[in-house]
């Protein structure tokens, strides 16, 4: 087939995917789209968390259990072992109790600079995925906009029980596409050529989630 042949037959395939002939020659249909994928799972919330909490491991991140009434708790050991003493909260993430000495710095817009001065960011979550161990932020209340997970060397993402799902289809049904999506697997990290991980590349070199069981009143 000569260049010019496939060039033909390529536009034409995407006239037919189009619906249109644009004036040109049609091309052949496209084959159907199989959709034999797994869309949703069956483990129950508990094994959900379990199974998120070893794929976040497999990517170096930190992670602690608490129960619903523990989350203040948790956060506040978690800055405490870290050291955090100027932390960026988001619109709409009420936060108390946090450890002596702690300044919670609220985001109005912070420039680039004053993110990167502060220890770290604390957000809330869209939804996470156990499989892939991915954690979604939507720029909703809780989670502000995208540069504030990734300017600040740290992050500490609280994710409920109720947010996370198993696969990426069930996922992507609570979704909104037309809000900012942050897809988050792991720390920010990259290799070079000869495989040398390196953190903190283009994102914060530390990720630590605390995931919060189900609530047993429901």
């Amino acid at each position: 087939m000569t260049g010019q042949a496939a060039r033909d037959e390529v536009l034409a395939r995407i006239r037919t995917a189009l619906g249109s002939s644009g004036g040109g020659p049609a091309g052949p249909a496209g084959d159907a789209v199989r959709r034999g994928y797994r869309t949703g799972g069956d483990l129950d919330a508990p094994q959900l968390l379990e199974r998120l909490a070893e794929r976040l491991r497999d990517y170096g991140c930190l992670v602690r259990h608490a129960a619903p009434g523990e989350v203040m708790t948790a956060v506040g050991e978690a800055l405490s072992q870290r050291g955090v003493g100027r932390v960026v909260v988001p619109p709409g993430l009420d936060l108390a109790d946090l450890p002596a000495g702690t300044e919670i710095v609220v985001d109005d817009g912070l420039s680039p600079a004053a993110l990167d001065a502060v220890d770290g960011v604390i957000t809330s979550a869209a939804v996470a995925i156990a499989e892939t161990g991915t954690i979604v932020l939507d720029g909703s209340p809780g989670q502000g906009r995208r540069a504030l997970s990734l300017v600040p060397d740290y992050h500490l993402c609280i994710v409920r029980a109720g947010q996370v799902v198993a696969l990426v289809p069930e996922a992507l049904a609570r979704l909104a596409p037309a809000r900012p999506l942050t897809w988050i697997s792991g720390p920010s990290a990259t290799s070079d050529i000869e495989l040398d991980r390196v953190q903190g590349v283009h994102g914060p070199r530390t990720l630590e989630v605390i995931l919060v069981a189900p609530d047993p009143a429901g």
